[in-house]
């Protein structure tokens, strides 16, 4: 017979339908948080469609508080252009040697940035970066001349967020480590920035559900008041 984990029983003594506030969902994961430092989540349920153009959602937000996270990120530059990239920390720069380096499969990256000469080289990888989110995107800010300042807000806490074929975005806001402060003014970017969002397409209730959970943590529904503007 299986043994029932103490925090299991803890967890299946949750009220999955109660809508808590901030403040409580982020007690209640610190409350049933594990041994390592677990990512906090955020799922948006969105009334969109993203199978039709006009109810995509998609774009860049920079979290105050950072992400906690090491960002790797790769620039198709050259000259001053590479040269400024590297100073302001990106781990792989270059131009047709990187994309042949990309072809081979090494895609080890959460960010790719280009600058906009480089685009007849970055057009080649379409196949390769498109299925992983990573093809440079002038509206993304990710085809820039201002390769440093790219790689600076990569590195600096700057996170996309894309909504899936669910209608549902999901997004990390920093880590269990992290002040509540810290992870509430997360919260409240990330948000503000898919409510602005809004696409032309979407018809009736735009943000339906909020849930906030941990890498080992339950889910754990957010009141939409705490969503300004849904």
């Amino acid at each position: 017979m299986t043994k029932i984990t103490k925090k299991a029983k803890a967890l299946a003594g949750l009220d999955r339908e109660k809508l808590y506030s901030v403040d409580e969902a982020l007690a209640l994961l610190r409350e049933h948080k594990t041994k390592f430092d677990e990512t906090v989540e955020v799922a948006m349920n969105l009334g969109v469609d993203p199978r039709h153009a006009d109810q995509m959602v998609r774009g860049m937000v920079s979290l105050p508080s950072g992400t906690g996270k090491d960002v790797k990120v790769a620039v198709f530059a050259r000259g001053d252009n590479a040269e400024k990239a590297l100073a302001a920390g990106a781990d792989k720069v270059g131009a047709e040697d990187l994309m042949e380096d990309m072809l081979a499969g090494n895609l080890d990256y959460d960010r790719v940035i280009a600058s906009p000469d480089m685009m007849a080289v970055v057009g080649r990888l379409g196949k390769t970066l498109g299925p992983k989110g990573l093809m440079p995107n002038p509206k993304l800010g990710t085809v820039t001349p201002n390769v440093a300042q790219a790689v600076k807000d990569a590195k600096s806490g700057q996170v996309e967020y894309r909504v899936e074929k669910q209608g549902i975005i999901h997004s990390g806001i920093g880590k269990l480590s992290f002040t509540d402060d810290a992870l509430k003014a997360n919260f409240k970017a990330l948000t503000e920035a898919v409510v602005k969002s809004k696409p032309s397409g979407a018809k009736g209730k735009y943000v339906r559900k909020v849930t906030m959970t941990s890498s080992m943590g339950p889910g754990l529904k957010v009141d939409l008041s705490e969503v300004e503007g849904a």
